[in-house]
């Protein structure tokens, strides 16, 4: 079985720094196709960051530049380094991954429970 446990949300002032760790488990999966997702109140589930199928990074342009995405895959663990926070980043953010095809991910389909980050002003 595939699981995705999210850890390190918390509250924060404006500028400030977290990190979110994800334990990833689940023999199926390879080190690809694995990201980050958040959703406000109120808003669309957005995705954030991203290892795609060729192992490159992609990212929200809402984001670009302030968070990154890593991973140790001895640990199987994932991380989003998140710096220079603003109240618009306050969201719910999940781990998530997809089943890897020849060139390209899968729907992202297996998810973790969420963890909160709240940034105020």
């Amino acid at each position: 079985q595939v699981r995705l446990v999210e850890s390190g949300g918390g509250s924060v002032q404006t500028g400030g720094s977290l990190r979110l760790s994800c334990a990833v488990s689940g023999k199926t999966l390879s080190s690809r196709c694995v990201g980050w997702f958040r959703q406000a109140p109120g808003k669309e589930r957005e995705e954030v960051a991203l290892i795609e199928r060729d192992a490159t990074t992609t990212y929200a342009d809402s984001i670009k530049g302030r968070f990154t995405i890593s991973q140790d895959n001895a640990k199987s663990m994932l991380y989003l380094h998140m710096n220079s926070l603003k109240p618009e980043d306050t969201a719910t953010y999940f781990c998530a991954a997809a089943k890897s095809g020849r060139y390209n991910c899968g729907t992202y389909e297996y998810w973790g429970q969420g963890t909160q980050v709240t940034v105020s002003s």
